[in-house]
């Protein structure tokens, strides 16, 4: 269910649902996927100016897709994922893209724009 104050067939319904499906299809359970989603499409809302209030991160900050979990709260390497770099890979038809590391791959889809 889109979080309040989203109304059924409108833009941010559906982005809420294209936003749960993917991070169910990555794995991610309901509950999460729905915060998830609840959240990104919140935080659209109030960069667009739909919200009766936002914060100044939300209208301020990079976007969760610019910024790529580097304020995730992890040590890991911050970014895309090997398998999103993958994925995105094969759409270009990188050549040797399965037997590339992460770093290969980042570097390969950085030199070919398309």
């Amino acid at each position: 269910m889109p979080p309040r104050g989203v109304k059924k067939g409108t833009k941010r319904a559906r982005q809420y649902e294209k936003i749960k499906k993917s991070q169910k299809g990555q794995g991610a359970s309901e509950s999460r996927a729905e915060e998830v989603a609840a959240r990104t499409v919140n935080k659209e809302k109030a960069r667009k100016g739909e919200s009766r209030t936002a914060s100044k991160t939300s209208t301020q900050d990079k976007s969760s897709g610019q910024r790529g979990g580097e304020r995730s709260g992890t040590s890991k390497p911050k970014g895309r994922t090997k398998a999103q770099l993958m994925n995105e890979a094969r759409q270009r038809n990188i050549e040797g893209r399965s037997s590339m590391s992460k770093d290969q791959l980042q570097k390969a889809l950085a030199g070919k724009k398309s």
